[in-house]
């Protein structure tokens, strides 16, 4: 079968996330349609056939890349009853899956809010933030606290991971232990604003 058969919308996604998990932490940035046509053996123009372009290539993969960080929190959530062995779980399924999928968790902090023509991108969002919000209440943090410490366990784990896709550790030590001791950290820090302490 010739790279052109059997080509659509959903093919042309896969072809993109291809392209995105092979150039690591830059590719989405870099991701073109030229490069997904390359993959695909077609001309560009082939493409529009089955995507609005590149925004909406863009859209049709930050789609799948958090529908699939949406399942890896749901698992990692499953695993224990525990509330802080689950918010744990988490953070290190999302670090384990960035560092795996570096293009694809980048695809997930594309802004989707401010574009009005990525709702479903935005409703798929929304979704992985209320299972964090889920995770959170379940540590007994209080309702009128509990944007807060979603925004303090999104912004600690998305600050470690960014700066460690980016090399941003150097030092010789190791850098596992200390995400455990981040992560250790938000939990101790929510427990304590679940007591009011």
């Amino acid at each position: 079968m010739s790279p052109r058969a059997g080509l659509d919308r959903a093919a042309v996604t896969e072809h993109a996330l291809a392209v995105v998990d092979a150039g690591g932490p830059e590719a989405w940035q870099a991701l073109s349609l030229a490069a997904v046509a390359a993959r695909a053996g077609v001309a560009v123009p082939s493409l529009y056939k089955h995507v609005d372009g590149l925004p909406g290539l863009r859209r049709e993969v930050a789609l799948r890349a958090v529908t699939e960080l949406d399942d890896v929190v749901a698992a990692a959530a499953a695993t224990t009853d525990d509330p802080d062995a689950r918010l744990r779980a988490v953070a290190h399924a999302i670090r384990a899956w960035a560092r795996r999928r570096p293009g694809r968790y980048q695809a997930v902090q594309g802004g989707w809010l401010s574009q009005a023509d990525a709702g479903e991108v935005h409703a798929a969002s929304l979704r992985a933030v209320d299972r964090l919000a889920a995770l959170v209440a379940d540590l007994g943090v209080p309702p009128e606290r509990r944007v807060d410490a979603v925004r303090a366990v999104r912004a600690g784990v998305h600050g470690f991971v960014v700066l460690e896709l980016e090399g941003g550790f150097g030092m010789t030590e190791d850098v596992g232990t200390s995400f455990a001791y981040l992560v250790d950290g938000l939990v101790a820090g929510l427990r304590r604003a679940a007591d009011g302490t």
